[in-house]
């Protein structure tokens, strides 16, 4: 079965296994690098320019350690570097990765019977060109009300340290609470797909 790539190359600058899965869902072949950067020297107060600043260092770093924006071959296959970045926003605070377990536990504590807006945002660079394309999505989840033992075993499994606002909407110990979610579960999850396919038709056709 031919992929969705077959004429161009995709590199993931990201760990997420969300971010892995759905880019594979989305039907594409693509290699893994990761971007190590200081995300907390990087502040914005609204919270679409902060994903979208934190997503482009990702991508700066990532391409500089590859350096070869000026040594592809012309012609060659073009290869393109999606990178992305996710908050939470809660009445207006923005909330990252949880530092530990106790701020964890109060950011699902927060959400329990409230909502949050989640914002992200997705960068394509065309490697071969130079050209680089880039956008933000934003989708609002509604929660039930959460059991004390249920935020208790979230906080245990510090999986929740691992995602922006402790929020994953994928496991299973949250879905039963999520009343609602005003946009795509995919954008929830770190890689909204439409977005993400337009990004990359547009990023192919950089000069």
């Amino acid at each position: 079965m031919s992929t969705k790539n077959s004429s161009f190359k995709i590199i993931l600058g990201s760990s997420s296994m969300a971010r892995r899965q759905i880019l594979a869902e989305m039907g594409y072949e693509f290699t893994i690098l990761t971007a190590d950067i200081d995300e907390k020297s990087i502040r914005k107060e609204k919270a679409e320019e902060l994903v979208m600043a934190l997503a482009e260092a990702k991508a700066d770093a990532i391409i500089s350690r590859l350096k070869i924006m000026d040594h592809m071959e012309e012609n060659a296959e073009s290869t393109l570097l999606i990178t992305a970045d996710t908050v939470v926003d809660y009445d207006g605070t923005i909330r990252e990765k949880p530092s530990s377990k106790e701020e964890a536990r109060q950011f699902i504590k927060g959400y329990s019977g409230g909502h949050v807006s989640v914002v992200g945002s997705v960068i394509v660079s065309n490697l071969t060109t130079g050209g680089r394309k880039g956008g933000w999505d934003k989708a609002e989840v509604y929660f039930h009300d959460i059991p004390d033992e249920v935020i208790d075993s979230l906080v245990e499994e510090e999986i929740m340290l691992n995602v922006a606002g402790g929020l994953m909407l994928e496991h299973p110990l949250t879905l039963p609470f999520i009343d609602t979610v005003v946009g795509t579960a995919d954008s929830v999850m770190g890689l909204p797909k439409a977005l993400t396919e337009n990004l990359i038709q547009e990023a192919l056709l950089l000069l």
